[in-house]
C-alpha cells in the first residue's frame, strides 16, 4: 500500500467521495471536470490497489446494539497470526497491530440487541498465544458517520457546495426508532463489500426488484441506521504516524473533551468506554514529530484530562471491512 502513488486528480476524487460517497461518476465529472470515463477508470484503479473503498456501515447505537474495543496482548511473534484470524470474522473492524507489534486492537460488534457481550469475545481465550485481554464496552461514540478526509481539502469551496447540494440529507438528530429486518442483511453485506454498488447490483445480491433495493437503501439512510464511510490507505496521503490514545478524564469533563477531540479532523474515532480508562481515540498525524507536538501541545489544553497512554499503530490488518494486503 505504501508503494502506491496518487496524483492531484486522485486526491480530488477521494475528497469528493468523502463529501458524497455514492455520487455517480457523471456527477463527479460535472463537478471535477475530467470525463466520466476518466473518473470511473481512476476510481477503479484506486479501488483495485486498495487505496480507497466506500463501505456501507450500520450505526449500532441507533439499533440498540453494542460495540466493544479489545486490546489483546500476544506472545512474541504470534500477534500477526492472531490478528489475521480475528480480522476474518465478519463482526470485527479496525484490526491493528500496535505497541511494537505485540498488541492487537480491534472493534467487535454485537449484532444481537438482547446480548450485550458478543459471542466472539467469549471465544478469545488467554493461553500460550494470547497472554492478556482487556475489553471495553463503547458507551458513547463522539465521532460517528462519515469521517473527515486527511489533510487540507483538494476541492474548492464551489465544488464542495455542488457536491453537498447533491448529497443526501443527513439523518435528523432524533429519528424514528430504527429497525433492521433479517431480510436486510444481504443488502447490508453487499454495501459493506462495496458501498458504491449500483442498485442493479444490489438487486442481484438481494433477489429484490431494483426499485425495492433503492427504496430500502433510502429508508435505512433516512432512519440513520445506514451510513457510508471510506476505507483509505492513509499512507498514500502522507499520513505516516497513527496512534491509539487511552485516556482518563474527570467525569464532569468527559463529554466536553470527547466532543472537542471529535471536532478535530486528526481524530476519526473517539468513544467513551468502560474499563480502566474512560475515553479512547484514534489520532492520525503526518509523522512522529507531529504526533509528539500534538500530544504536548493541543492535548495539554483539555481540562480534566489526567492520563494518556499512547499505543502507536504499527500495521493495519483490517479497516472497516477492507483486509490490508499482507506485508512481505
Amino acid at each position: 500500500m505504501g508503494s502506491v502513488v496518487i496524483d492531484g486528480l486522485d486526491r480530488r476524487i477521494i475528497h469528493a467521495l468523502y463529501v458524497d460517497p455514492r455520487a455517480p461518476f457523471n456527477r463527479l465529472s460535472e463537478v471535477l471536470g475530467p470525463s466520466e470515463q476518466t473518473i470511473a477508470r481512476r476510481y477503479r484503479r484506486l479501488f483495485d490497489q486498495h487505496v480507497v473503498r466506500v463501505v456501507g456501515q450500520l450505526d449500532s447505537q441507533r439499533l440498540g446494539q453494542y460495540d466493544w474495543a479489545v486490546r489483546i496482548r500476544c506472545a512474541p511473534g504470534s500477534a500477526p497470526t492472531v490478528a489475521t484470524k480475528l480480522a476474518q470474522h465478519p463482526d470485527t473492524s479496525w484490526v491493528q497491530l500496535t505497541s511494537g507489534g505485540t498488541e492487537i486492537f480491534s472493534l467487535i460488534h454485537s449484532r444481537d440487541g438482547e446480548q450485550r457481550t458478543p459471542l466472539l469475545l467469549s471465544q478469545i481465550s488467554v493461553g500460550r498465544t494470547v497472554v492478556d485481554l482487556e475489553a471495553y464496552c463503547l458507551l458513547h461514540l463522539f465521532a460517528t458517520g462519515l469521517s473527515a478526509p486527511p489533510g487540507p481539502s483538494d476541492l474548492s469551496g464551489g465544488e464542495m457546495t455542488q457536491l453537498l447540494t447533491a448529497a443526501r440529507d443527513r439523518p435528523s438528530v432524533d429519528p424514528p426508532k430504527a429497525t433492521l429486518a433479517d431480510s436486510d442483511w444481504p443488502l447490508v453485506q453487499a454495501l459493506a463489500d462495496d458501498g458504491r454498488a449500483s442498485y442493479r447490483q444490489l438487486a442481484a445480491r438481494t433477489h429484490w426488484h431494483e426499485t425495492t433495493a433503492r427504496r430500502r437503501v433510502e429508508e435505512l439512510i433516512a432512519s440513520g441506521v445506514l451510513f457510508f464511510d471510506l476505507d483509505l490507505a492513509s499512507d498514500a496521503f502522507g499520513i505516516r504516524s497513527q496512534a491509539l490514545l487511552w485516556m482518563s478524564v474527570a467525569p464532569t469533563n468527559l463529554g466536553e473533551v470527547g466532543q472537542a477531540l471529535a471536532a478535530r479532523p486528526e481524530f476519526p474515532f473517539v468513544a467513551a468506554t468502560t474499563g480502566s480508562t474512560n475515553l479512547v481515540a484514534a489520532l492520525v498525524c503526518p509523522d512522529d514529530r507531529s504526533l509528539y507536538e500534538y500530544l504536548t501541545g493541543e492535548m495539554t489544553a483539555l481540562e480534566g484530562l489526567t492520563h494518556i497512554e499512547t499505543a502507536p499503530v504499527m500495521q493495519f490488518v483490517k479497516m472497516h471491512a477492507t483486509m490490508a494486503p499482507r506485508q512481505a
